[in-house]
């Protein structure tokens, strides 16, 4: 390697962390719950805690930690909702829940006419 190469990467490198930086997700406050696409509750995602709803098959346990939500705990066949993790929208079909976190910017990514 000569030191065109070597500079050839520093430039790269920095290239790409500025790209990560500028287009890293950014993150939210708040998260939305709907049972049959009617929402039933905001959740502050800055307080870890644990919330129980009632679901379609019953209740469904959510846990919020670190800025994040998960569901913990549900009653379905194969446990989908629970498998899922930690995730900006969470489809329950079992269930008939949906959380969403919601999005803090206001910009939009299109416009068509």
């Amino acid at each position: 390697m000569n030191k065109n190469d070597i500079k050839l990467i520093i430039i790269l490198l920095l290239f790409i962390v500025v790209l990560l930086l500028i287009l890293r997700p950014k993150s939210s406050n708040a998260a939305s719950v709907y049972y049959e696409d009617k929402l039933i509750q905001k959740i502050d995602l800055t307080k870890d805690n644990i919330y129980t709803f009632d679901g379609y098959n019953g209740k469904v346990v959510v846990e919020v930690k670190s800025n994040k939500i998960k569901v913990i705990e549900e009653n379905s066949k194969n446990h989908i909702c629970s498998k899922q993790g930690y995730s900006n929208v969470i489809i329950c079909l079992p269930n008939k829940i949906i959380i969403k976190v919601d999005d803090d910017s206001t910009s939009l990514d299109g416009v068509s006419k």
